[in-house]
């Protein structure tokens, strides 16, 4: 009796066998929807692309017609494309006859100080440009207007360079380049020519300098300036 109570409410409840009918009716039927509407997107791939490459070749096509217009048919003398002995032209004919011929490229003129230029790293020669030519003296017949006279526009015109003292003379003056000079001097001389003798009486023979900021000879060094373990024997309490 538990035997077949079991089976019996495993298959009504639990392992219910027209759910699982219609479960698997239902997963049936979404797979095929997304099955077609994934071949109408592989279907949609493949026109865009062939679409693409059908433009691609069509404008290749037309780029070569416009490089080989100059062998489009005349009046007098039939083109490669438009044989006698054929009925009707050729297409690559007709689509000669639609599109235009490319434009020359124009050819670059090359400067004549061009080969000059490279010498203005090494400095070794300024470069020259050709200087132009010199305009047409004006009329001696003045102009109707009011303009000035000739003669005085010709001698402003060609009236000689007379700098200025300010743009004659340098920026800098005597004293201030003398400074920088003595700076320079002093970068390149930083050098100690003594050598380095830690361990002989060499510095024992030094002359003692007096600093100018005391007023006497060995006087005591200001606040400020002295050492933090200066030695005061005064105010030892022994002798060491």
């Amino acid at each position: 009796i538990q035997k077949r109570w079991r089976g019996y409410y495993v298959r009504k409840y639990i392992h219910n066998y027209f759910a699982l009918k219609k479960y698997l009716e239902a997963i049936s039927v979404n797979n095929e929807i997304v099955r077609n509407e994934l071949q109408e997107y592989a279907k949609m791939n493949e026109d865009e692309k062939k679409k693409k490459d059908r433009e691609k070749k069509e404008k290749e096509k037309k780029f070569q017609a416009r490089k080989m217009h100059y062998l489009l048919s005349t009046e007098q003398i039939a083109g490669i494309y438009n044989s006698p002995f054929r009925k009707s032209p050729d297409p690559m004919e007709l689509l000669l006859r639609q599109s235009k011929p490319l434009s020359h490229r124009r050819q670059q003129v090359k400067s004549p100080f061009t080969s000059e230029l490279y010498d203005w790293p090494t400095c070794r020669r300024p470069p020259t440009f050709p200087a132009g030519e010199p305009l047409p003296p004006i009329g001696r017949q003045k102009p109707q207007g009011p303009f000035r006279d000739t003669a005085e526009v010709l001698r402003q015109r060609y009236k000689p360079l007379e700098p200025t003292l300010r743009v004659a003379a340098s920026i800098n003056s005597p004293l201030e380049k003398a400074r920088v000079e003595m700076k320079r001097e002093e970068w390149r001389n930083r050098i100690h020519d003594n050598e380095f003798l830690p361990f002989s009486s060499y510095h024992k023979n030094e002359k003692y300098d007096p600093s100018i900021h005391r007023s006497g000879k060995y006087g005591q060094e200001t606040y400020g300036i002295k050492h933090f373990r200066e030695v005061q024997p005064n105010k030892w309490v022994t002798s060491k």
